[in-house]
């Protein structure tokens, strides 16, 4: 189960960080992702995180302004997001791979575990 929160209404330019907390499994050993979805749009990825860390990947239109980060001991998964744009509104999913294949997948659909989404709204 994964749980998804810290999103929140902020001004443009503003931040904040967006945590999802796993129970009942150990994601530690599997690829990670953060997707959002706007009103009347598709679900898009966002960023995604290898078991360890060490490597990632991001969406052209975050890139420079989101980092996706993991702690493993804790079981959560971060998203800390700066310079926020309205054009970042969005509810916010986690997700996690359902085996240990280690690639990063930019799919909605190679993402087997989801969050229950966390709203996350930028005003201009």
């Amino acid at each position: 189960q994964l749980q998804a929160c810290g999103g929140g209404l902020v001004q443009a330019g503003g931040s904040l960080r967006l945590s999802c907390a796993a129970s009942g499994r150990t994601f530690g050993t599997y690829v990670m992702g953060w997707f959002r979805q706007a009103p009347g749009k598709e679900r898009d990825f966002v960023a995604a995180i290898n078991w360890s860390g060490g490597s990632t990947k991001y969406a052209d239109s975050v890139k420079g302004r989101f980092t996706i980060s993991r702690d493993n001991a804790k079981n959560t998964l971060y998203l800390q997001m700066n310079s926020l744009k309205p054009e970042d509104t969005a509810v916010y999913y986690c997700a996690s791979k359902r085996y240990a294949d280690g690639y990063i997948s930019i799919v909605s659909s190679e993402y087997f575990y989801w969050g229950q989404g966390t709203q996350v709204t930028v005003s201009s």
